[in-house]
C-alpha cells in the first residue's frame, strides 16, 4: 500500500483528496448532526485503502460515541489492508452518498466523506452501547469487525462542501426521525395519503402550479420537505414543524399541527 509523505495511503486514481476550497462555508451543529445521520442511516458506503476500494452493504454501525464499526473478513484482501492500515493516522476513507428515500429525479442529497483511522474492534464497548446498537452489531456479517475513528469529515451538499469538526461530529447526536425517515415517509405514502395530499396544499402556488405531482422527499426533527416535480426539473419546500420532533408519536402530532395552521 503507498504511503504519501505524511504516512498516510495515497489515494487512488480519480478519488479526490478531503480538501475543502475557499468556496466552502461554515460549519454548523446541524452539519455534524447531518453527518451523524448520513453515516447511521445508510445501508452501504464504499471503503476505500490506498488503491483498493470494497463496497460494503449493510455491513456497518455507527456506535453512540460516533466511532464506525465495519465488518470485513480478515483473510480477505480488503482485510489485509485494514490489518497494515492500523494505527495510521487518515488511512481508512470512507464514502457515503446520501439519497432521499423515495422514487424521485436527482435523488443525491449529500455525499459525505470521512478519513479516519482503524482499529481492532474491542467487544469492551459493547457495555456502553444500548440494546438497539448492540443489536445492530449482532446483525452485521459474522466477520472480524474493525473500529473507524474518523480524522476528517466532509459533507458536500448543493451549496457548498462543509469540513465537519470531527469534535462535533462526536458530541452530536443523530436526529431521531431522520434515521428512521425512509420508513417514515414509506408509512405515510401507504397509510396517509390523504395527509399528503394535504400537505401539498400547503405549498406555495407558485411553485405548485404545473406540477404534474407532489411528494415528501426529506423529514426531519425540524420539518418535512415537498417536492414539487414538473416536466422540466422540480422545486422543494420546506413546512417547519412548531416544536422539534423526536418520536413516531410527536410526528403524527406536528403533522396534525402543521395542517391546522
Amino acid at each position: 500500500m503507498a504511503l504519501h509523505p505524511a504516512g498516510r495511503p495515497a489515494l487512488p486514481a480519480g478519488v479526490a483528496p478531503l480538501i475543502v476550497g475557499p468556496s466552502a462555508v461554515t460549519a454548523t451543529p446541524r452539519d455534524a448532526v447531518a453527518a451523524r445521520c448520513v453515516l447511521s442511516a445508510a445501508s452501504s458506503l464504499r471503503l476505500t485503502l490506498g488503491d483498493t476500494t470494497a463496497d460494503l452493504l449493510r455491513a456497518h454501525v455507527v456506535l453512540p460515541d460516533g466511532t464506525i464499526v465495519l465488518a470485513v473478513d480478515a483473510m480477505s484482501r480488503t482485510g489485509g489492508l485494514l490489518v497494515a492500515a492500523r494505527g495510521h493516522r487518515g488511512a481508512v476513507r470512507l464514502d457515503v452518498t446520501d439519497l432521499a428515500p423515495v422514487a424521485v429525479r436527482s435523488r443525491v442529497r449529500a455525499r459525505l466523506r470521512v478519513l479516519g483511522t482503524v482499529r481492532r474492534f474491542d467487544p469492551a464497548v459493547l457495555d456502553a452501547c444500548d440494546p438497539v446498537t448492540v443489536m445492530s452489531l449482532l446483525d452485521l456479517p459474522p466477520v472480524a469487525l474493525w473500529a473507524i475513528e474518523p480524522d476528517e469529515i466532509v459533507l458536500d451538499r448543493a451549496a457548498a462542501p462543509v469540513a465537519v469538526d470531527p469534535g462535533a461530529y462526536l458530541a452530536a447526536r443523530p436526529d431521531p426521525i431522520a434515521v428512521d425517515e425512509a420508513a417514515h415517509l414509506a408509512h405515510l405514502a401507504r397509510c396517509h395519503g390523504d395527509v399528503l395530499d394535504r400537505l401539498a396544499s400547503l405549498v406555495d402556488p407558485a411553485v405548485s402550479t404545473g406540477a404534474t405531482r407532489i411528494v415528501p422527499v426529506a423529514l426531519d426533527t425540524g420539518g418535512i420537505v415537498l417536492r414539487a416535480e414538473r416536466a422540466d426539473g422540480h422545486a422543494d419546500t420546506r413546512l417547519p414543524f412548531t416544536r422539534p420532533v423526536t418520536s413516531g408519536t410527536g410526528l403524527a402530532e406536528a403533522l396534525r399541527t402543521l395542517l391546522a395552521r
